[in-house]
């Protein structure tokens, strides 16, 4: 008798999107959310610390700094490309573009966006009158 497996890495698993309140609490329930996709995926250790610190600092943002979306909610998206895992966070806007900010260690906020910048491989945002969108991408290699 012969075995043979043809499974060449991590089955496939669907990508993931969320519509959540747009509230604080928000950040934890997408946290364990991606947790579980990713455990899914068969990421490491570090790739998921890494992968729930960028996705609560993306949801963390939206709620400090923008309106929710119509309904309001706020929606969390995420997928795997080849050996990256793209997150996207999607909030109602505000008056004034996320961009990464200078801050002091001991200043007790604008720290997201350089934590997004220093984990992401890359990161950018799209807006329209209505909506914008955050976007990271975090290598899983």
């Amino acid at each position: 008798m012969t075995m043979t497996s043809s499974h060449a890495g991590p089955a496939p698993v669907d990508p993931v999107a969320l519509a959540l309140p747009f509230a604080p609490e928000s950040a934890a329930v997408a946290r364990h959310r991606l947790r579980d996709w990713l455990d899914a995926l068969g990421a490491g250790l570090d790739q998921l610390d890494d992968a729930r610190l960028l996705v609560s600092e993306l949801v963390g943002n939206a709620v400090r700094h923008a309106r929710p979306l119509a309904d309001d909610t706020l929606q969390v998206a995420f997928d795997r490309h080849e050996s990256a895992l793209a997150i996207a966070v999607t909030d109602g806007g505000s008056v004034t573009a996320p961009r990464r900010v200078d801050s002091s260690v001991s200043d007790l906020s604008g720290r997201g966006l350089s934590i997004v910048e220093t984990l992401a491989s890359s990161w950018w945002v799209e807006s329209t009158r209505s909506r914008t969108t955050v976007h990271a991408v975090l290598s899983l290699t």
